[in-house]
Parts: structure tokens; sequence; C-alpha cells
């Protein structure tokens, strides 16, 4: 029985928090029911298929690229990163890795014929679907945690994506060790309070 691995990420496109990568593994076939992009469904519904995913897939694994990789990297680089650091907590090593997109992280050689891209992925195989749904879930659970230490930004409900009410936070409060400081709304609002 081949085993498929899906790879995707969550939160590239927020101002805050980190990138997280998932990946699971799957039997070549294997559904399982109600997966898809997680864009696509509620957050509750995320939330039940996370246990089904954990508890049906061959293996699964989260990767965390943080603020800081980020900022350095960049954030196709950190997402990349993100992404190998997930590959990497597998157990078990699949006959296929499908990759979310259109480019692939550097991985050990081991991977190299088995790695392929595939762009809307999340939307064409199950595996990467599944991932999606883990990523997802992982940093919103993230995000509220961030909520926490800084409740005035309202990460529990845009989960740091640039939203009109993060903007004017970032405004009125500034700029958090949380924010993506290479990103351009985040260098601006910091340069206009003088940092």
């Amino acid at each position: 029985m081949r085993i498929i691995a899906g790879v995707d990420e969550a939160g590239r496109g927020p101002l805050a928090g980190p990138v997280v990568a998932a990946v699971v593994l799957l039997k070549e076939g294997q559904v399982i029911e109600g997966v898809r992009d997680s864009k696509k469904l509620t957050a509750r519904r995320r939330e039940q298929l996370e246990t089904s995913i954990k508890a049906e897939s061959v293996d699964w694994s989260l990767g965390i690229a943080e603020v800081m990789e980020i900022d350095q990297l960049n954030i196709l680089g950190g997402t990349m990163l993100a992404m190998r650091r997930a590959i990497e907590g597998l157990r078990l090593m699949p006959q296929r890795m499908r990759i979310d997109g259109n480019q692939c992280p550097e991985l050990p050689s081991m991977y190299a014929t088995i790695t392929q891209s595939l762009v809307n992925g999340d939307n064409i195989c199950p595996a990467i679907g599944a991932a999606s749904i883990l990523a997802k879930v992982a940093r919103d659970r993230m995000m509220v945690e961030l909520h926490n230490q800084y409740p005035g930004y309202g990460f529990d409900r845009h989960k740091g994506y640039p939203t009109v009410a993060h903007r004017r936070a970032l405004r009125e409060l500034g700029v958090t060790p949380a924010h993506r400081m290479s990103f351009r709304p985040v260098r601006e609002a910091a340069e206009s309070a003088g940092l």
C-alpha cells in the first residue's frame, strides 16, 4: 500500500503570528469524510475534522516558523522552513509527497525523487486538504493565545490578517513582538510611532 504525504501551510498573508505547516500521511486512495480546503470550512467544522484526521491518518506532523524567522528569511523562506520542519517530524517515509503550491522546500536527498508541488493541491489531493485543516486549526489556536497576550488587537477574530480593525489597532496601539516587521503595514506603523 503506497503512502501519500500532503503538505500545506497556514498564515502566509497575516501581519502577525507564525506560519504553521502540516503534513498528513494517507494510504493511496484514502479519503477522510468531509476533508477539503480548510478555507471552505467553518472553524467549528475544521476542529471536528482535526480529530478525524489525527485518528485516521497514517501519520501527521506540524512545523512552525516564528515571526523572527519570517522577518529574517522573508515569508516564502519562512513557509519553506515550516514545511521542512513538519516533514522532518514524520515517523514514516511516504512513497509520494505532494506539496501545495508551486515550490517545494529544500529537503534531504531521500525525498528528492518523491516530492512534487501541486498548485491548488488542497482541492485535488486529500492528504493536502487534510494538512491544510491541521495547519489552520493549529495556527488559529496560536492566534487566540496571542490575543490573550495582546487583547487590544483582535487576534482571536482576524487571526493576524490585515483587516481594517487590525490596521487601526496597529496605528492606535503600536507594534507588538508578534508582528512581522518585514511586512509593509507593520513597518509603516512602527515608523510612524518613531520606532
